[in-house]
């Protein structure tokens, strides 16, 4: 290499640095030896070179959004065996994977037994809203409720809502597990409320809605509840049979 083209290589690599363009910077002189050898014009060149820096960002864009959601592990629809599911239909879930729920504003409400996939499907849309390039956040009911009385009691609680607001989708997981004191049922629904037709909460429950009573032992603070969560929802039941607990018996079986 002779001293101008190494003079011309550090100068595009501080115009790189400048611009915060790493990706660009890494490949552009294997890219132009390619381009040479492929007789490829300066616009093609320069379009290669241009979706690398955009798709690199677009890779750390994601990966962000999902270290920031909080997911509790790492599961996608992909992985998600609907045979083993029938009461699920895939078509439907995978639907909801476009996104046009979280443009709209719906919720989505998963309901059914231990075991059958609610917090399988749950993780599963919050990564393709990741995916999207959405902010999101998974947390349990129990989870979220500590937080909020916690942010209450030290005078926080009007930050911490608009903070839970700030996200276009929220996954509360484990709703009807736990039984909530008052205060924490009502901060929940204030949670809820203010998300109401602005943006989407996702929500799995072991309990049909006939019971959540059983959660908000106030009727009519449940019924507000119900009243905001399912207008406009995609309710899903997942059903009674636990597919874990078959897999393990499955899996005993074979050894056996």
């Amino acid at each position: 290499m002779t001293k101008t083209a190494a003079l011309d290589d550090t100068t595009i690599r501080q115009y790189c640095k400048n611009l915060r363009t790493p990706t660009i910077a890494g490949h552009f002189e294997a890219m132009a030896e390619q381009a040479i050898r492929e007789k490829q014009s300066h616009k093609r060149y320069l379009e290669v070179l241009l979706a690398m820096e955009v798709e690199e960002r677009e890779g750390h864009a994601v990966a962000r959004r999902l270290s920031q959601s909080h997911l509790p592990r790492m599961k996608t629809l992909e992985e998600f065996n609907f045979d083993q599911a029938p009461q699920v239909a895939g078509a439907r879930i995978r639907e909801l994977a476009e996104g046009g729920y979280i443009e709209r504003a719906e919720p989505v409400i998963f309901i059914g037994e231990c075991g059958t996939g609610k917090t399988h499907l749950t993780t599963g849309l919050c990564v393709a809203a990741c995916r999207q390039r959405k902010r999101v956040r998974f947390t349990t009911a129990a989870a979220l409720v500590n937080e909020l009385v916690e942010a209450k009691n030290q005078n926080q609680l009007r930050r911490t809502l608009a903070r839970w607001l700030r996200y276009q989708v929220i996954a509360i997981d484990e709703v009807g597990y736990v039984p909530l004191a008052e205060v924490g049922a009502e901060l929940l629904f204030q949670v809820i409320a203010e998300r109401a037709e602005r943006a989407t909460v996702i929500i799995t429950t072991n309990l049909p809605f006939s019971e959540w009573t059983q959660v908000f032992t106030n009727a009519r603070l449940c019924k507000a509840v119900l009243d905001r969560i399912t207008d406009r929802a995609h309710i899903i039941e997942t059903g009674t049979e636990s597919y874990r607990f078959r897999r393990s018996m499955e899996k005993r079986q074979r050894r056996t």
